[in-house]
C-alpha cells in the first residue's frame, strides 16, 4: 500500500521514478542459470562455453573413476555380468575398452603411486590391489576376523598408505552370511603402506562413502552421505587423524579435486567447494543421471569425466587434476 501511493504521488518526478523501476528489477537477483542463459558468466572450474558430453551410455550401473599419469580415465560397471567390468577411457581418441572382467564388483578406485589399480571389490568385501598385467592381490578380507560391511571407496597416500570407506548397502549378489552388517560401526580405515595394519580412524559417521585427499599426503576428506557432510581431517604420520573440522554441508558419493585444490563432491548433481567450503560451482545431474563418480583425466588433464549411473559423460574445465602443477 505505501508503494502503491509513493508511486502515484510521483507521476510528475519522471527521473525518482527511473531510479526506483531500477531499483525494483534489480531486488532479487536471476538464478546462476538464468544469468548464464542471457548473460554468460565466467566459472571458476568450467572452461569457458564447455557443455556437458555424453561419451557412452547402456550401462548397469557406473562407479569408480580414476585417472592414471597419462590422463586415462578408468571406472566400473559393478551390475554388468558375470561379476563387473573395469573400463577404460582413451585420453588419446576418447574410446571406451574393456580393461578387465570379471572385478570382483569393483565399485571406487584409485592408483597407487607405483601404477597398480586399487579397487573396491564389492562382491566379496575385500580391497583388491591389480597390477597393469592384471594380476590380483587381495589386500583386505576383513577386520578383527569379520567381514567388512561393504568396501566403497579407497584413497591412496604418496607413501602408498590407503583409506578406505566402509558403508553397508545391501547387494543382491551377497550370499545369506552377509544378509546383516558384521561390523558394529560404519566406519573409515587406514591401511598401513606395508599392508599389515588395517586400523579403524572414523567411527562416528552414519554412512560413510566418499573419500579423498592433497597431493601431499597430510589432509584428508572424508563425506558422510547420510548427513550430507563432509569433514576435514590432519593426517599423521602413523595414519591416525586429528582436527576434524566441517568443509561443507553436502555429503559425496565418489569426490575428486583439482589443482588448485577445490573438491569436487557428487550430491545434489556435482557442487564443488574451495578450500574453505565455499561453494563456487554447481554442475546439474546430466540428463537427470546423479553421478556416482568422477575424476578429472584427458590428455591435457582438464577433462571432469562423470560415471552416471547407466551412462558417462565429460565436461572441459580449466583447472587441471590434482596432482597436476
Amino acid at each position: 500500500m505505501f508503494m502503491h501511493k509513493s508511486i502515484s504521488n510521483m507521476k510528475h518526478r519522471p527521473l525518482e521514478l527511473a531510479l526506483l523501476v531500477l531499483l525494483l528489477g534489480t531486488a532479487t537477483p536471476p538464478a546462476r542459470s538464468q544469468i548464464l542463459a542471457t548473460n554468460p558468466v565466467s566459472s571458476p572450474v568450467i572452461a569457458d562455453g564447455a557443455q556437458v558430453e555424453k561419451v557412452a551410455t547402456g550401462y548397469g550401473f557406473t562407479e569408480g573413476c580414476t585417472a592414471d599419469t597419462d590422463g586415462n580415465v578408468f571406472f566400473t560397471d559393478q551390475n554388468h555380468e558375470p561379476g563387473g567390468q573395469i573400463l577404460r577411457w582413451s585420453a588419446d581418441n576418447h574410446k571406451i575398452t574393456v580393461w578387465m572382467e570379471p572385478t570382483g564388483r569393483s565399485n571406487g578406485e584409485r592408483f597407487a603411486p607405483n601404477g597398480d589399480l586399487i579397487t573396491c571389490a564389492d562382491e566379496h568385501n575385500q580391497l583388491w590391489r591389480i597390477t597393469p598385467d592384471k594380476k590380483v592381490t587381495v589386500l583386505i578380507k576383513d577386520y578383527n576376523g569379520k567381514l567388512l560391511d561393504g568396501p566403497n571407496d579407497v584413497w591412496v597416500l604418496p607413501n602408498g598408505g590407503m583409506y578406505l570407506t566402509d558403508p553397508y548397502y545391501h547387494r543382491p549378489w551377497w550370499g545369506p552370511e552377509h544378509a546383516t552388517p558384521q561390523q558394529d560401526k560404519r566406519a573409515v580405515y587406514y591401511l598401513t603402506p606395508d599392508g599389515k595394519t588395517l586400523t579403524r580412524v572414523i567411527d562416528d559417521f552414519i554412512m560413510p562413502n566418499g573419500i579423498g585427499g592433497t597431493p601431499d599426503g597430510k589432509t584428508l576428506y572424508a563425506a558422510d552421505i547420510n548427513a550430507h557432510k563432509t569433514w576435514k581431517y590432519d593426517i599423521q604420520e602413523d595414519g591416525s587423524l586429528k582436527n576434524k573440522t566441517l568443509l561443507c554441508n553436502a555429503g559425496s558419493d565418489g569426490m575428486t579435486m583439482d589443482n588448485q585444490g577445490n573438491i569436487y563432491c557428487t550430491q545434489n548433481g556435482i557442487q564443488v567447494f574451495d578450500q574453505t567450503g565455499k561453494l563456487i560451482e554447481h554442475i546439474p545431474a546430466p540428463n537427470g543421471q546423479q553421478p556416482a563418480n568422477i575424476a578429472i583425466g584427458g590428455k591435457e588433464h582438464d577433462t571432469l569425466f562423470m560415471a552416471a549411473r547407466t551412462s558417462v559423460y565429460t565436461l572441459k574445465l580449466k583447472v587441471k587434476n590434482w596432482d597436476q602443477k
